[in-house]
């Protein structure tokens, strides 16, 4: 008996896990990326000024990070020959529209952030008393 053959993937399903679009979801929505999306906006940033800046991220998950924005096309990587090497890291045309969507959501969790924080006391609070 022949088994009945894959549905064809299709494209903006983001609901389905195999899904490209849900694969970009999944990359601009990692925090690592984000930050340093929003470091980058400004120009060229060096790693260890982006290390610096964007704080309790260690090296080796900057470096992934930068690898995989890089290889989505968001992020480019410059060499200068210096000794030690110069690297920079700067934002691709790509990652242009996606700038102002991150500054939007950042505005909106400035802005409601005590809220938030507010929501999050009483929840655990209640939590507490329900244990």
């Amino acid at each position: 008996m022949n088994a009945p053959s894959p549905q064809p993937l299709r494209m903006g399903d983001a609901y389905n896990p195999d899904c490209p679009t849900r694969h970009v979801l999944d990359r601009i929505g990692d925090k690592w990326a984000v930050l340093v999306l929003l470091t980058l906006k400004d120009g060229p940033v060096r790693f260890n000024d982006l290390r610096r800046r964007i704080g309790a991220i260690s090296q080796k998950m900057l470096s992934q990070t930068l690898k995989s924005l890089e290889r989505d096309g968001l992020v480019s990587r410059a060499a200068f020959p210096t000794v030690p090497v110069t690297v920079e890291y700067r934002l691709t045309p790509l990652a242009g529209g996606l700038i102002g969507i991150l500054d939007q959501i950042t505005r909106w969790a400035e802005a409601h952030v005590g809220v938030i924080m507010a929501s999050r006391r009483a929840h655990d609070g209640d939590t507490a008393l329900a244990a």
